[in-house]
């Protein structure tokens, strides 16, 4: 199994200048130690009631990671293109593109908070569609050729972005079941919409960490289903799942949730209850978390990205000790 690490560019109520440097002590450690990529997470807003706080901008904090790395891949997990014009967004990643020599990874999810949505402009009923025809404005414009569009939601004539680049990024797409909550309007299971997108132009899913093991795993079973039906090999999708994980080194779940109730309640809110938290995140003893990786692992699972739950680098080691050992990919 590859690791890739999510930077915790929290923007938690207490954040200042010096806890925001700690991302390049994160980047650089990580890089350090054989991850595979850096990930930086898309929240706009806070989402009252369900969250407990924003994320730093995504492309602005992979930037700032690049400068502090030399070859660790970079990706968004995940860019809610929807929210912005196409142009801006093909001209933001070709340009961090050539800064970072090459090692971005474009991961586009179509989010689902309505308040973003609407201080945006864009109705949530919209996001969909508007993706689809944003991954094909982004795949023509990153030729450098003259582009003119006449599209459902967006039309420009002759449009070129410079620098061109040499080839497309790789695609993560983002999406599937979830469990419910009054707050979200995504169903429960995977929308057919997110499952073309996913089979059609995906070189990677990210498994959505808002779902319980099961369904994570109903959901990569569909995907293979319908990759065949399209007569795609089943190798040409990687499986990804993006998720949050703090370690306490004790072999009791109690003890463990403890200590974790607070620091995943602080990002995730309290809107939903702590059950429900534990089945949707890597909560409890490591040899719990273990086991729920394992599970994953056994239905397919190939890249696993991991996001702390505050600015503790002492967590680096823990997550090498308890997790990754066992399953890293020699």
């Amino acid at each position: 199994m590859r690791f890739g690490l999510a930077l915790p560019s929290y923007s938690f109520a207490d954040l200042d200048y010096a806890k925001a440097a700690r991302l390049r002590d994160f980047a650089t450690e990580a890089e350090a130690r054989g991850y595979q990529s850096l990930w930086a997470i898309e929240h706009l807003l806070t989402a009252r009631g369900l969250y407990g706080t924003a994320w730093l901008s995504p492309l602005e904090t992979l930037s700032f990671a690049a400068g502090a790395t030399s070859h660790i891949t970079l990706a968004t997990g995940i860019l809610i293109a929807a929210l912005r014009n196409p142009v801006f967004v093909a001209k933001e990643i070709a340009s961090l593109q050539f800064l970072s020599g090459g090692r971005f990874e474009l991961g586009i999810g179509v989010g689902w908070d309505a308040h973003e949505y609407d201080v945006a402009g864009v109705p949530l009923r919209e996001r969909g569609r508007r993706t689809d025809e944003i991954l094909g404005i982004l795949e023509r414009l990153w030729t450098g050729k003259p582009v003119t569009h006449r599209g459902r939601y967006y039309q420009f004539d002759d449009v070129v972005i410079d620098p061109p680049l040499p080839a497309k990024p790789p695609l993560w797409l983002a999406g599937g079941s979830k469990m419910v909550t009054d707050l979200s309007p995504d169903p429960e299971n995977m929308a057919p919409s997110v499952l073309e997108r996913i089979c059609r132009h995906g070189d990677g899913w990210l498994a959505r960490a808002a779902g319980s093991t099961d369904s994570v795993i109903a959901d990569w079973a569909q995907i293979q289903g319908r990759l065949a039906e399209l007569g795609r090999p089943p190798g040409s999708v990687v499986f990804g799942h993006l998720n949050f994980m703090h370690i306490v080194p004790t072999d009791d779940d109690d003890t463990a949730l403890r200590v974790q109730r607070p620091l995943i309640e602080r990002i995730m809110g309290t809107h939903r209850s702590f059950d429900h938290l534990q089945s949707c995140y890597l909560l409890g003893s490591p040899r719990r978390i273990r086991e729920r990786i394992a599970a994953l692992a056994d239905a397919g699972l190939e890249y696993l990205v991991l996001s702390p739950l505050d600015y503790d680098f002492g967590q680096l080691d823990l997550w090498e000790e308890e997790i990754l050992r066992h399953f890293r990919t020699a």
